[in-house]
């Protein structure tokens, strides 16, 4: 008897485990699951999955096995295995049979790579008719035996699947880079005043802000209380070939919150006639990046949008430049900084579009001729960038791949 209520307890705890591991990972997996797949991607995915990759395609020390670790990212599996990385469908494509959303990968899975008649295939389960040897070997033995017993296990709901990026290099620049057009800036709402006369504002301070009448600040007492973003006037984008002006990128300068909104009062005045006072709108200052001053302008703060960024390659030929680097008054940007380029969604450039950036190369005079003939050396690859953040002719990319700086003016092409 004792035995048997020993068998069920363990399986009630074993339940019970489990269960709390699928609540808690349950979110996760439907935010994972909202990320979608371009048909293009999927079409691609599809027939590696039938019929693999080149050998040619793999990387030159990809192993034979792997696995998965907190803290990877998809874009750095693909490193591993393939030497372009930006390839991504075909990382998804042979794992199709066994992973069927490529954004619920986890730590702790392995990924074998097997080689057949000169093409290449990516699976999370090993297949029995391949020899297993050294690290893979070792990954296949028996798993020990483990003892459970109830216990509650916290879990943050965002977290389990590996992420295609590591998206703290771009959550920042989500909010903060925007590029608007003249009109918008000059009729968006401004800081008239602040408390007791001060000339600079920071987190925590109370100012006043108004805009024109098509613009006034009106909050919805029904809803929450409305959230702007203040920038500094904008500063004119120019392609670097051309010279046409292409946007205004705002400077971000920090947060508000609207406490209460502009409003107009009638008061009398000695002589008995009625005055119309315009009463400003009131904000809090939640967050201060750099100092906020009077006529500073404010922005609705946009619905946070949980985005796709699998990178991929432009499927039509594109010749872009960088515009310029962000948040930095210099021509140079290095690995994880983010810089402005001259193509935007009307000239087909999506998130996830990766691009290779060529240095351009140098111009000299030949002195083995005698007719010192002038040469321009090859534009040389120089690394990589991704775009994720797209406007109308103007996008914001991250650098993810640089060997040497980048520069403003610098070639963007397709990295095939």
């Amino acid at each position: 008897m004792t035995n048997s209520r020993t068998a069920k307890f363990k399986v009630a705890a074993q339940s019970a485990s489990l269960t709390l591991v699928l609540l808690a990972t349950a979110p996760a997996v439907a935010l994972a699951q909202t990320l979608t797949v371009t048909p293009q991607q999927k079409a691609t995915a599809d027939q590696v999955a039938h019929s693999g990759i080149a050998l040619s395609a793999l990387a030159v020390n990809a192993p034979d096995s792997y696995s998965v670790k907190g803290g990877d990212t998809l874009w750095g599996i693909a490193t591993l295995f393939l030497k372009s990385a930006w390839r991504w469908p075909e990382l998804w494509g042979m794992n199709l049979a066994d992973i069927k959303n490529p954004h619920l990968i986890y730590p702790g899975q392995r990924l074998y790579l097997e080689k057949k008649n000169g093409q290449a295939t990516l699976r999370s389960v090993a297949d029995s008719a391949v020899p297993v040897t050294g690290a893979t070997a070792s990954a296949a033995e028996p798993l020990a035996t483990v003892r459970l017993s109830p216990r509650t296990r916290y879990e943050a709901l965002g977290s389990g699947a590996v992420p295609a990026l590591k998206f703290h290099l771009i959550e920042p620049y989500l909010a903060e880079p925007v590029i608007v057009d003249e009109s918008v800036m000059r009729s968006a709402p401004r800081i008239v005043a602040a408390q007791e006369g001060r000339v600079l504002l920071t987190k925590g301070d109370r100012a006043y802000a108004r805009g024109p009448a098509d613009a006034a600040l009106k909050d919805d007492l029904s809803q929450k209380q409305q959230m702007y973003r203040i920038f500094r006037e904008a500063t004119a984008l120019k392609d670097p070939i051309t010279g046409e002006v292409l946007g205004l990128e705002a400077q971000y300068l920090g947060k508000a919150l609207l406490a209460r909104s502009e409003a107009t009062e009638q008061t009398q005045d000695k002589d008995g006639k009625t005055r119309t006072d315009t009463i400003p709108a009131t904000i809090d200052i939640t967050a201060a990046k750099e100092e906020i001053r009077v006529g500073d302008r404010l922005l609705p703060e946009p619905e946070r949008q949980l985005l796709n960024y699998v990178p991929h390659a432009p499927q039509t030929p594109t010749d872009a430049r960088i515009v310029s680097v962000y948040g930095n008054a210099v021509v140079n940007a290095a690995q994880n900084q983010v810089v402005a380029i001259n193509r935007g969604t009307r000239d087909g450039i999506e998130n996830g579009h990766v691009l290779a950036i060529l240095k351009d190369g140098a111009r000299l005079i030949d002195k083995t001729d005698d007719a010192r003939t002038e040469l321009k050396l090859p534009d040389e690859r120089n690394g990589l960038l991704m775009v994720f953040k797209t406007f109308d002719r103007l996008s914001y990319a991250l650098i993810i791949e640089i060997t040497d700086s980048a520069r403003v003016g610098d070639r963007l092409v397709n990295p095939r």
